[in-house]
Parts: C-alpha cells; sequence; structure tokens
C-alpha cells in the first residue's frame, strides 16, 4: 500500500527533477544569446507575428504570445490534472495529511506578497506583488535530486503537495488580478463549454477527440475574454475524467493525457517557455538598479526571506501546537532546507513578471531579480541538505565504531 502512494511521487519527482536540470541550462543559453551578437535576431523572432486560421477566424498574436498564451496552456493543463489526481487519490485527498502542506504553502505565498506589497508600497511597480508567491517544483526537486539523494522520501512528498497548492494559488491569482478588461460574452461561452466538459465527465465520455476539440474552443474563448488564455488549460485539466477508483484510474482520460503531456510540457514547452522569457541583457547599469530597485528588493525578499518565513513559520507552529505532524523520518532541519528551496521562482515567477509589467526595462529588471533569487535560494537549499547529509552520516559512522 505504501509504494502505491510513493510511487507516483518517485515518478514525478524524477521527472520534475531532470526537467529542473534542462530549465537551468535553457535559461544560461537566453542569457547567453541575448547578451551576444545575437541579440538583435532573438527579440525580433520573439516579436515576429504568427497568425493561424483563416480571414475572421484566424488569430494572429507574437512569437512570445504564442508561447506564453498557447504553449503554457498546455503546461497549465498539466498542472490542472495534478491537482485533480492529487485531491482525488492522492496526498491532497485527506485534510489531515495534507494541513502542513497546504498551511505551509499558503504562508509561503502571503508572506511573500505582503513583503513586495510593503517594500513597493505607493509606487506603480506593486502590481508585481504576485511575482514572490510562485515556486518552480522542477527547479526545487531538481536540486534536491542532485544534493539529498538519501533525502526521506516524506519531504520530496511535502515539497511536491506544497508546490502543487502553491500553483493553484497562483492559477487564481492570475484568473482574479493579472487579467485584462473582461468580455462577458466570450466569457459566459467559455464556462458553458466548461459546463459542458464537466457533463462529459459525468456521463463518463471517454473520447479524447472530444476533450482535444473542446479544450481548444475553450481555450479560444477564455483568451477572447481577457482572463489569462492559460486558466483554459486548468479548468480542462479539472473537467478529465479520473475513474471511480484507483483500479479505473489507470484506464481514464486524465491518466493517458497526463502521461502523454507530461514529458512534453517538462522537456519541451518548459525549456522553449525558459529560452524565450529568460533573455536578459546583463550590464553593470542593470546589476546596479538591482541593489537599489523596489521591484528587484521586493522580489529577492519575497522569494528568499518570506519563503522561508512563511513556510517554515507556519509548518513550525503548527507542529507545536500539535495540529500537525511531520511526515515519516522527517525533521525539522528538513523543513528548512525545503522551505528555502521553495523560494526558487523561476518559471511561474516569470510568468508572473510577464503579466505585471508592460515597461520592458521593469520587465527586464524583475526577470533578473527572479533568476538572481532563484540561484540563491537553490545555493542555500543544496548547502542545508548538503549539511543535513554530513550530519546525518557522521551519526552513522558513530553508532558503527
Amino acid at each position: 500500500m505504501k509504494n502505491k502512494i510513493l510511487n507516483p511521487f518517485i515518478y514525478f519527482f524524477k521527472n520534475e527533477s531532470s526537467s529542473g536540470i534542462i530549465l537551468l541550462i535553457s535559461a544560461l543559453l537566453a542569457m547567453i544569446i541575448a547578451n551576444s551578437k545575437f541579440a538583435s535576431i532573438y527579440e525580433n523572432t520573439l516579436h515576429t507575428y504568427i497568425a493561424i486560421g483563416y480571414m475572421n477566424l484566424s488569430l494572429s498574436m507574437s512569437v512570445l504570445h504564442w508561447i506564453n498564451d498557447g504553449l503554457m496552456a498546455i503546461f497549465f493543463l498539466v498542472v490542472g490534472m495534478e491537482i485533480k489526481r492529487e485531491v482525488v487519490f492522492e496526498e491532497l485527498k485527506s485534510f489531515n495529511k495534507t494541513i502542513l502542506p497546504i498551511s505551509a504553502a499558503v504562508g509561503g505565498m502571503i508572506v511573500p506578497a505582503i513583503i513586495y506589497a510593503l517594500v513597493n508600497y505607493k509606487a506603480v511597480t506593486i502590481s508585481g506583488w504576485g511575482i514572490p508567491m510562485a515556486t518552480d517544483i522542477a527547479f526545487a526537486l531538481g536540486i534536491l535530486s542532485l544534493v539529498a539523494k538519501n533525502a526521506p522520501k516524506g519531504i520530496v512528498v511535502f515539497l511536491t503537495a506544497l508546490a502543487i497548492v502553491d500553483d493553484l494559488g497562483a492559477i487564481i491569482v492570475i484568473a482574479i488580478f493579472y487579467s485584462n478588461q473582461i468580455s462577458w460574452l466570450s466569457l459566459a461561452i467559455g464556462l458553458i463549454i466548461f459546463a459542458i466538459l464537466l457533463i462529459a465527465n459525468k456521463l463518463q465520455v471517454k473520447y479524447k477527440s472530444f476533450y482535444i476539440i473542446m479544450g481548444l474552443v475553450l481555450w479560444i474563448f477564455i483568451l477572447k475574454s481577457g482572463i489569462h488564455a492559460t486558466i483554459a488549460g486548468v479548468l480542462l485539466g479539472i473537467a478529465l475524467p479520473t475513474g471511480k477508483n484507483v483500479n479505473e484510474f489507470k484506464t481514464s482520460v486524465l491518466y493517458k493525457f497526463e502521461h502523454a503531456l507530461t514529458p512534453v510540457s517538462s522537456f519541451i514547452i518548459m525549456p522553449i517557455f525558459s529560452i524565450a522569457n529568460s533573455g536578459v541583457l546583463i550590464s553593470v547599469d542593470s546589476l546596479s538598479n538591482i541593489i537599489f530597485s523596489p521591484v528587484s528588493l521586493g522580489i529577492i525578499a519575497g522569494l528568499f526571506v518570506g519563503k522561508q518565513v512563511g513556510i517554515f513559520g507556519i509548518s513550525y507552529i503548527l507542529v507545536k501546537l500539535k495540529w500537525a505532524e511531520l511526515p515519516s523520518n522527517v525533521t525539522k532541519r528538513h523543513l528548512y532546507g525545503a522551505s528555502i528551496l521553495a523560494g526558487i521562482g523561476f518559471t511561474m515567477s516569470l510568468f508572473i513578471s510577464s503579466l505585471s509589467f508592460t515597461d520592458e526595462g521593469t520587465l527586464s529588471l524583475a526577470k533578473m531579480s527572479v533568476m538572481i533569487v532563484s540561484i540563491l535560494s537553490a545555493i542555500f537549499g543544496a548547502i542545508i541538505f548538503k549539511l543535513i547529509n554530513l550530519k546525518d552520516n557522521y551519526k552513522e559512522e558513530k553508532i558503527t565504531n
């Protein structure tokens, strides 16, 4: 029974950790290109418009928007499917088991947002308060896999569940606070399509082509509504059938979609997003601006300090009051290391940055700050887990001798 619960996490952990390493390489590649003689080609390519469709039925967007609004909808579809699977069958099914990661995730979203808002109080840049709320699960698990091979599975489960709740929070924030002027007619049609998908789920419709076509139509109307198009991916993920029990789940539409799309999302879509959004020009002026800019200070303090205070602080209080228990074999040291790794914002933080700022200078500053604090969190998190490993190894040697 224990293996049945942990196996999906082990698969997810290996897949996401590999994706995190590829994301890092993609980000470095984008920065190298943006600061080379190919910078103009890079920028022109991203801002080239591509039309798909015919006449009045066509959609025309820049390459960057096709990536951020189109390809990222598939990424959010995978996130939506992960959330539904966790709620229906796995770690988020029982509130007693999930009170710790859920509370930690909420603390890890609220505290960073407050820190950013305080630093940017009464400034136009306060719109970026959602940037430091996010945790990049791929990067966090990637670092964990590299430096903490002997870490208890419980900390992997905790960090994964936390990041999934964190993703759900980010999705809600994007839908409510980072949407354009609403077209109520398009939104109403989109919601009707979502209702049809839910009815199809209830009637146990199992045709994959039906969900693909309806999902595409849903995406178009959500895009036209002014709500960010990626929300369509989440809605589709939530609407997909899972089957009535674990045995039926293995043959369900959601299971088939998730196993087909997770590698595509992790190893193709996210690296493309990283290359398209990580290319920032690095100069002496831009680096000096990071030291004094409220935007960069809010993002760095929010992700590095806010995540630690929110996640570890809430978790410590709940455990101390005996309202929650630490996962098996997990210590407070593991919990603190995980809270630092949660400061790796990257994918979601870059995504929300692009929604927060239209000014190119502010956006570049925000992106650079996200990358700096993500590297900082990765290094410090790695150091904490290395120290835990050394201490555990020393204890084992002492017992053996």
